[in-house]
């Protein structure tokens, strides 16, 4: 195999296949005209080994050292007279081998999901980038990014405080991915931009991110608040800017408050005679059972892109 097919076996990037032959020296063991490198199943199976091993928490020098040690040992001595022990062939993965739950998935998810549990902070930058570029940003949000946080939530739900450290590492990292994706785009005239921010309570920003990079990416402006922006403030933004729209992220029923999204549903600006007012978007799913005429609520990030739209170039 070419060092391009093992990096997409194991789901990393190729340069950092390349680093760990360089680091710890585990290169494949046998070159092709002396140039190109050439990995056999041994070789997959060593830098196999040595992912599962930083998966439990191990140092990658450390993993790396054991999984040489282990490959050199080879095979326990047979008894005389006993026939040889039938040796397993290195097979690619199915899984990511990091103990998540990751179900059928895109190969992608499995590298992401490595690097965010060995906090490997510049492959799991390369991957998000890439999966942003070659699948565009609804894509690798939708089949990428989300399965790979939420395996990660289910893994530290069922194992108390285990993993809150993954999460928090790989959400930064995809937010940080965004923002190098869509830069802001300056807002144009009145009216046309979109106002984003979590209901008072509310801290879950990445997905308002996603939409808010979907956006730019579409070169409409948005102003972002972010987390947690009081009843107040949130009134009074509005009233300054004037928002075509409105989206109000809620990630839990107990934040969710379907009379503040009325009463900013209802603030009118402009002349007599020709006064507008926003079309607020209920987003997320804090605000499931909560539908009401004239509040749409999007299911997800396709649709969220799509009311926006129709709203803003009306």
């Amino acid at each position: 195999m070419t060092t391009g097919d093992v990096a997409r076996r194991l789901g990393v990037a190729p340069t950092t296949v390349r680093s760990w032959d360089r680091r710890y020296g585990l290169g494949p063991a046998a070159h092709a005209g002396r140039r190109h490198r050439r990995w056999t199943a041994g070789d997959l199976a060593r830098l196999e080994r040595m992912c599962a091993l930083t998966a439990t928490g191990l140092p990658p020098a450390e993993a790396a050292r054991l999984a040489l040690d282990e490959m050199a040992a080879g095979p326990p001595p047979r008894e005389e007279g006993n026939p040889p022990v039938p040796q397993p062939v290195a097979r690619p993965r199915s899984r990511a081998g990091t103990g998540l739950r990751l179900g059928d998935v895109r190969q992608e998810c499995k590298g992401v999901a490595r690097a965010a549990l060995r906090l490997d902070a510049t492959t799991l930058d390369a991957l998000l980038s890439a999966a942003i570029e070659e699948h565009g940003l609804v894509a690798a949000w939708t089949e990428v990014i989300m399965p790979t946080l939420q395996a990660v939530g289910r893994k530290w739900e069922s194992l108390g405080e285990r993993y809150v450290e993954v999460e928090h590492f790989l959400s930064w990292h995809v937010s940080g991915a965004l923002r190098r994706h869509a830069p802001l785009v300056p807002a144009g005239r009145p009216g046309a931009t979109t106002m984003l921010a979590c209901v008072p309570e509310e801290n879950h920003t990445l997905p308002l991110e996603v939409l808010a990079a979907a956006l730019v990416e579409r070169g409409l402006p948005i102003r972002m608040f972010g987390g947690s922006l009081p009843a107040e403030s949130l009134v009074a933004a509005v009233r300054r800017t004037g928002p075509a729209v409105v989206g109000l992220w809620a990630q839990s029923r107990t934040t969710a408050s379907r009379p503040l999204a009325q009463h900013i549903a209802a603030i009118e600006w402009g002349v007599r005679g020709a006064r507008r007012k926003p079309v607020v978007l209920t987003l997320g799913p804090g605000w499931a059972g909560q539908t009401t005429p004239g509040l749409p609520h999007p299911p997800g990030l396709a649709e969220a892109l799509a009311a926006v739209e129709a709203a803003v170039r009306r």
